[in-house]
Protein backbone atom coordinates (compact mmCIF):
# COMPACT_ATOMS: atom_id res chain seq x y z
CA UNK A 1 0.00 0.00 0.00
CA UNK A 2 1.24 3.03 -0.79
CA UNK A 3 1.02 6.08 1.96
CA UNK A 4 -1.00 8.21 0.23
CA UNK A 5 -3.48 5.23 -0.97
CA UNK A 6 -7.04 6.36 -0.33
CA UNK A 7 -8.30 3.79 2.21
CA UNK A 8 -12.33 3.46 3.16
CA UNK A 9 -12.52 1.57 6.62
CA UNK A 10 -16.17 0.46 6.97
CA UNK A 11 -16.96 0.47 10.89
CA UNK A 12 -14.16 2.70 12.28
CA UNK A 13 -15.74 3.74 15.46
CA UNK A 14 -16.29 -0.29 16.21
CA UNK A 15 -13.34 -1.73 18.38
CA UNK A 16 -11.65 -3.37 15.17
CA UNK A 17 -12.04 -0.49 13.19
CA UNK A 18 -10.96 2.12 15.24
CA UNK A 19 -8.17 -0.06 15.89
CA UNK A 20 -7.26 -0.37 12.36
CA UNK A 21 -7.66 3.52 11.64
CA UNK A 22 -5.12 3.72 14.79
CA UNK A 23 -2.60 1.63 13.31
CA UNK A 24 -2.58 3.56 9.73
CA UNK A 25 -2.83 6.69 10.89
CA UNK A 26 0.83 5.70 13.09
CA UNK A 27 2.25 4.42 10.20
CA UNK A 28 1.23 7.51 7.74
CA UNK A 29 -1.53 6.53 6.14
CA UNK A 30 -3.62 10.38 5.61
CA UNK A 31 -6.06 9.78 3.06
CA UNK A 32 -8.01 7.46 5.24
CA UNK A 33 -11.76 7.60 4.40
CA UNK A 34 -14.32 7.24 7.43
CA UNK A 35 -18.45 7.27 7.58
CA UNK A 36 -20.23 7.20 10.33
CA UNK A 37 -23.52 5.14 10.39
CA UNK A 38 -25.80 8.21 10.55
CA UNK A 39 -23.55 10.20 7.41
CA UNK A 40 -23.93 6.55 5.37
CA UNK A 41 -26.35 3.83 6.26
CA UNK A 42 -24.40 0.36 4.76
CA UNK A 43 -27.96 -0.98 4.73
CA UNK A 44 -28.99 1.09 2.10
CA UNK A 45 -27.73 -0.81 -0.97
CA UNK A 46 -28.10 2.31 -3.37
CA UNK A 47 -26.22 5.06 -0.52
CA UNK A 48 -23.25 2.35 -0.63
CA UNK A 49 -23.19 2.17 -4.37
CA UNK A 50 -23.29 5.52 -4.66
CA UNK A 51 -20.69 6.58 -1.89
CA UNK A 52 -17.97 4.00 -3.61
CA UNK A 53 -18.49 5.00 -6.94
CA UNK A 54 -18.02 8.71 -6.12
CA UNK A 55 -14.78 7.89 -3.91
CA UNK A 56 -12.80 5.34 -5.42
CA UNK A 57 -10.66 3.92 -2.94
CA UNK A 58 -8.50 1.75 -3.57
CA UNK A 59 -8.50 -0.25 -0.35
CA UNK A 60 -11.21 -1.58 1.73
CA UNK A 61 -11.72 -2.70 5.07
CA UNK A 62 -14.97 -4.00 5.82
CA UNK A 63 -15.01 -4.22 9.98
CA UNK A 64 -18.71 -2.64 10.36
CA UNK A 65 -21.15 -5.29 11.43
CA UNK A 66 -24.22 -6.27 13.97
CA UNK A 67 -22.46 -7.21 16.61
CA UNK A 68 -23.57 -8.44 20.50
CA UNK A 69 -23.23 -11.44 23.20
CA UNK A 70 -25.19 -14.73 23.37
CA UNK A 71 -28.65 -13.03 24.46
CA UNK A 72 -28.43 -10.65 21.73
CA UNK A 73 -27.25 -12.54 19.01
CA UNK A 74 -30.16 -15.88 20.02
CA UNK A 75 -33.02 -13.07 20.81
CA UNK A 76 -32.51 -10.79 17.50
CA UNK A 77 -31.45 -13.83 15.02
CA UNK A 78 -33.68 -12.13 11.95
CA UNK A 79 -31.72 -8.54 13.07
CA UNK A 80 -28.18 -10.61 12.99
CA UNK A 81 -28.50 -12.82 9.97
CA UNK A 82 -30.31 -9.82 7.59
CA UNK A 83 -28.19 -6.68 8.79
CA UNK A 84 -24.58 -8.78 8.07
CA UNK A 85 -26.09 -10.15 4.94
CA UNK A 86 -26.67 -6.44 4.14
CA UNK A 87 -24.10 -4.92 4.73
CA UNK A 88 -20.94 -7.09 3.31
CA UNK A 89 -23.08 -7.74 0.31
CA UNK A 90 -23.66 -3.97 -0.42
CA UNK A 91 -19.82 -3.49 0.33
CA UNK A 92 -18.46 -6.52 -1.79
CA UNK A 93 -20.47 -6.32 -4.71
CA UNK A 94 -20.26 -1.99 -4.19
CA UNK A 95 -16.63 -2.41 -3.78
CA UNK A 96 -16.61 -4.84 -7.67
CA UNK A 97 -19.09 -2.23 -9.34
CA UNK A 98 -16.41 0.28 -8.21
CA UNK A 99 -13.70 -1.33 -9.53
CA UNK A 100 -11.88 -2.01 -5.88
CA UNK A 101 -8.83 -4.69 -6.00
CA UNK A 102 -8.12 -4.66 -2.64
CA UNK A 103 -10.54 -5.69 0.26
CA UNK A 104 -10.10 -7.17 3.48
CA UNK A 105 -12.85 -8.34 5.29
CA UNK A 106 -13.49 -9.46 9.10
CA UNK A 107 -15.37 -12.37 10.11
CA UNK A 108 -15.66 -14.52 13.24
CA UNK A 109 -14.02 -17.55 14.73
CA UNK A 110 -18.06 -18.52 15.30
CA UNK A 111 -18.31 -19.92 11.78
CA UNK A 112 -16.61 -22.84 12.62
CA UNK A 113 -18.50 -25.92 13.63
CA UNK A 114 -19.16 -25.93 17.21
CA UNK A 115 -17.23 -29.32 18.23
CA UNK A 116 -14.17 -28.47 15.71
CA UNK A 117 -11.00 -30.55 16.60
CA UNK A 118 -8.59 -28.35 18.28
CA UNK A 119 -6.64 -26.47 17.10
CA UNK A 120 -9.13 -25.15 14.72
CA UNK A 121 -7.50 -25.16 10.92
CA UNK A 122 -9.41 -22.83 8.15
CA UNK A 123 -10.37 -25.90 6.14
CA UNK A 124 -12.68 -27.26 9.05
CA UNK A 125 -15.07 -24.77 7.58
CA UNK A 126 -18.35 -25.96 6.28
CA UNK A 127 -17.42 -29.65 7.86
CA UNK A 128 -19.92 -29.28 11.06
CA UNK A 129 -23.24 -28.06 12.60
CA UNK A 130 -22.86 -24.77 14.05
CA UNK A 131 -23.08 -23.35 17.56
CA UNK A 132 -27.09 -22.82 17.31
CA UNK A 133 -27.29 -19.71 19.45
CA UNK A 134 -25.31 -17.55 17.01
CA UNK A 135 -25.92 -19.18 13.87
CA UNK A 136 -27.76 -16.60 11.83
CA UNK A 137 -24.57 -14.17 12.45
CA UNK A 138 -22.19 -17.09 11.46
CA UNK A 139 -24.11 -18.09 8.61
CA UNK A 140 -24.00 -14.26 7.36
CA UNK A 141 -20.50 -13.69 7.72
CA UNK A 142 -19.83 -17.15 6.38
CA UNK A 143 -21.48 -15.56 3.16
CA UNK A 144 -19.37 -12.97 3.60
CA UNK A 145 -16.32 -15.06 3.12
CA UNK A 146 -17.90 -16.82 0.12
CA UNK A 147 -18.73 -13.64 -1.09
CA UNK A 148 -15.17 -12.74 -1.14
CA UNK A 149 -13.84 -16.08 -2.67
CA UNK A 150 -16.30 -16.04 -5.77
CA UNK A 151 -15.61 -12.44 -6.97
CA UNK A 152 -12.20 -13.26 -6.77
CA UNK A 153 -12.39 -16.59 -8.69
CA UNK A 154 -15.24 -14.43 -10.80
CA UNK A 155 -13.66 -11.15 -11.51
CA UNK A 156 -10.15 -11.32 -10.16
CA UNK A 157 -10.53 -9.29 -7.49
CA UNK A 158 -7.80 -9.83 -4.19
CA UNK A 159 -10.56 -9.55 -1.54
CA UNK A 160 -9.09 -11.60 1.71
CA UNK A 161 -11.27 -13.01 4.99
CA UNK A 162 -9.74 -12.61 8.62
CA UNK A 163 -11.32 -15.07 11.01
CA UNK A 164 -10.25 -13.35 14.36
CA UNK A 165 -10.23 -15.21 18.17
CA UNK A 166 -12.01 -13.69 20.99
CA UNK A 167 -10.66 -10.20 20.80
CA UNK A 168 -10.59 -7.26 23.54
CA UNK A 169 -9.01 -3.72 24.07
CA UNK A 170 -9.80 -0.36 23.57
CA UNK A 171 -13.49 0.52 22.44
CA UNK A 172 -14.74 -2.91 23.67
CA UNK A 173 -18.18 -3.37 25.26
CA UNK A 174 -18.30 -3.46 29.05
CA UNK A 175 -22.08 -3.97 29.49
CA UNK A 176 -22.93 -6.65 32.10
CA UNK A 177 -25.75 -7.99 30.23
CA UNK A 178 -24.33 -8.64 27.10
CA UNK A 179 -20.27 -8.08 26.85
CA UNK A 180 -17.86 -10.77 26.62
CA UNK A 181 -15.57 -12.87 29.11
CA UNK A 182 -12.78 -10.79 29.38
CA UNK A 183 -14.28 -7.03 29.59
CA UNK A 184 -17.02 -8.64 32.02
CA UNK A 185 -14.22 -9.97 34.05
CA UNK A 186 -12.48 -6.77 34.01
CA UNK A 187 -14.89 -4.86 34.89
CA UNK A 188 -16.06 -6.95 37.53
CA UNK A 189 -12.94 -7.38 39.51
CA UNK A 190 -12.86 -3.26 39.21
CA UNK A 191 -16.00 -3.24 40.72
CA UNK A 192 -15.24 -5.77 43.49
CA UNK A 193 -11.85 -3.86 44.24
CA UNK A 194 -13.93 -0.41 44.40
CA UNK A 195 -16.54 -2.15 47.17
CA UNK A 196 -13.57 -4.12 48.79
CA UNK A 197 -15.72 -7.56 48.67
CA UNK A 198 -13.69 -10.51 49.72
CA UNK A 199 -14.09 -12.44 47.15
CA UNK A 200 -14.66 -12.24 42.63
CA UNK A 201 -17.32 -14.50 41.49
CA UNK A 202 -17.37 -15.69 38.13
CA UNK A 203 -19.94 -17.89 36.11
CA UNK A 204 -18.64 -22.02 35.42
CA UNK A 205 -16.29 -24.11 36.66
CA UNK A 206 -13.09 -22.01 35.23
CA UNK A 207 -11.79 -25.32 33.75
CA UNK A 208 -12.79 -23.95 30.23
CA UNK A 209 -10.13 -22.38 27.78
CA UNK A 210 -10.25 -19.86 25.36
CA UNK A 211 -8.12 -17.85 23.18
CA UNK A 212 -7.45 -13.80 23.41
CA UNK A 213 -6.30 -11.42 20.93
CA UNK A 214 -5.46 -7.70 21.79
CA UNK A 215 -7.10 -5.94 18.80
CA UNK A 216 -4.17 -3.81 17.67
CA UNK A 217 -2.50 -6.99 16.47
CA UNK A 218 -6.06 -7.81 15.19
CA UNK A 219 -5.66 -4.55 13.48
CA UNK A 220 -2.02 -4.89 12.53
CA UNK A 221 -2.93 -8.44 10.81
CA UNK A 222 -4.91 -6.99 8.57
CA UNK A 223 -2.71 -4.41 7.55
CA UNK A 224 0.16 -6.61 6.91
CA UNK A 225 -2.15 -8.76 4.50
CA UNK A 226 -3.24 -5.44 2.57
CA UNK A 227 0.60 -4.20 2.46
CA UNK A 228 2.30 -7.26 1.63
CA UNK A 229 -0.15 -8.23 -1.38
CA UNK A 230 -1.67 -11.14 -0.22
CA UNK A 231 -4.62 -11.99 -3.04
CA UNK A 232 -6.99 -13.82 -1.76
CA UNK A 233 -7.48 -16.34 0.89
CA UNK A 234 -9.19 -17.12 4.69
CA UNK A 235 -6.80 -16.34 7.68
CA UNK A 236 -7.28 -17.42 11.05
CA UNK A 237 -5.82 -14.46 13.66
CA UNK A 238 -5.03 -15.23 17.00
CA UNK A 239 -1.85 -15.99 19.59
CA UNK A 240 -2.12 -19.69 18.52
CA UNK A 241 -2.37 -20.04 22.60
CA UNK A 242 -4.65 -20.44 24.98
CA UNK A 243 -5.63 -20.03 28.61
CA UNK A 244 -8.16 -21.58 31.24
CA UNK A 245 -10.95 -18.84 32.51
CA UNK A 246 -8.77 -19.79 36.23
CA UNK A 247 -5.97 -18.30 34.52
CA UNK A 248 -7.84 -15.35 33.05
CA UNK A 249 -9.54 -14.37 35.83
CA UNK A 250 -6.24 -14.73 37.97
CA UNK A 251 -4.32 -12.44 35.54
CA UNK A 252 -7.64 -9.74 35.29
CA UNK A 253 -7.28 -9.69 39.68
CA UNK A 254 -3.54 -9.16 39.22
CA UNK A 255 -3.97 -6.36 36.38
CA UNK A 256 -6.83 -4.63 38.63
CA UNK A 257 -4.95 -4.84 41.80
CA UNK A 258 -8.17 -7.06 43.50
CA UNK A 259 -6.78 -9.15 46.61
CA UNK A 260 -9.50 -10.92 47.09
CA UNK A 261 -10.02 -14.42 46.34
CA UNK A 262 -11.89 -15.98 43.22
CA UNK A 263 -15.05 -18.31 43.64
CA UNK A 264 -16.42 -20.09 40.98
CA UNK A 265 -20.41 -20.78 40.41
CA UNK A 266 -20.66 -24.44 39.14
CA UNK A 267 -24.28 -23.81 38.55
CA UNK A 268 -24.04 -21.46 36.14
CA UNK A 269 -23.21 -23.01 32.43
CA UNK A 270 -19.54 -23.03 31.32
CA UNK A 271 -19.96 -23.28 27.44
CA UNK A 272 -17.34 -25.14 24.57
CA UNK A 273 -14.57 -26.73 26.68
CA UNK A 274 -12.26 -25.47 24.38
CA UNK A 275 -12.04 -23.10 20.90
CA UNK A 276 -8.48 -22.08 20.02
CA UNK A 277 -7.32 -21.35 16.28
CA UNK A 278 -4.52 -22.69 14.12
CA UNK A 279 -2.74 -19.63 13.21
CA UNK A 280 -0.12 -21.02 11.48
CA UNK A 281 -1.19 -20.06 8.11
CA UNK A 282 -0.77 -16.42 9.07
CA UNK A 283 2.27 -17.02 10.88
CA UNK A 284 4.13 -19.10 7.38
CA UNK A 285 3.51 -15.82 5.81
CA UNK A 286 5.58 -13.83 8.16
CA UNK A 287 3.10 -12.19 10.58
CA UNK A 288 2.02 -13.36 14.40
CA UNK A 289 0.70 -11.46 17.60
CA UNK A 290 3.43 -9.22 19.74
CA UNK A 291 1.13 -8.34 22.94
CA UNK A 292 0.93 -10.77 25.57
CA UNK A 293 -2.06 -11.40 27.63
CA UNK A 294 -1.17 -9.53 30.59
CA UNK A 295 -0.09 -6.47 29.18
CA UNK A 296 -2.94 -6.43 27.08
CA UNK A 297 -5.43 -6.30 29.93
CA UNK A 298 -3.16 -3.81 31.63
CA UNK A 299 -3.47 -1.35 28.43
CA UNK A 300 -7.18 -2.33 27.85
CA UNK A 301 -7.64 -1.73 31.94
CA UNK A 302 -5.84 2.00 31.94
CA UNK A 303 -8.41 3.01 28.95
CA UNK A 304 -11.71 1.23 30.68
CA UNK A 305 -14.29 3.62 30.64
CA UNK A 306 -15.70 2.10 33.85
CA UNK A 307 -13.06 3.55 35.86
CA UNK A 308 -13.79 7.47 35.16
CA UNK A 309 -17.60 7.05 35.13
CA UNK A 310 -18.61 4.91 37.76
CA UNK A 311 -20.57 1.44 37.43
Amino acid sequence: MQLDAKIYIAGHRGMVGSAILRNLEAKGYSNILTRTSQELDLLDQNLVFSFLQEEQPDYIFLAAAKVGGIYANNTYRADFIYQNLAIESNLIHGAHLAGVKRLCFLGSSCIYPRDCPQPIKEEYLLTGPLEQTNEPYAIAKIAGIKLCESYNQQYGHQFVAVMPTNLYGPNDNYDLANSHVLPALLRKAHEAKERGDADLVIWGTGTPKREFLYVDDMAAACVFLMENDINEGLFNVGTGTDVTIRELAETVMEVVGFKGGVVFDATKPDGTPRKLLDVSRLKDIGWQSKVSLKEGIALTYTEAPFRNQGV
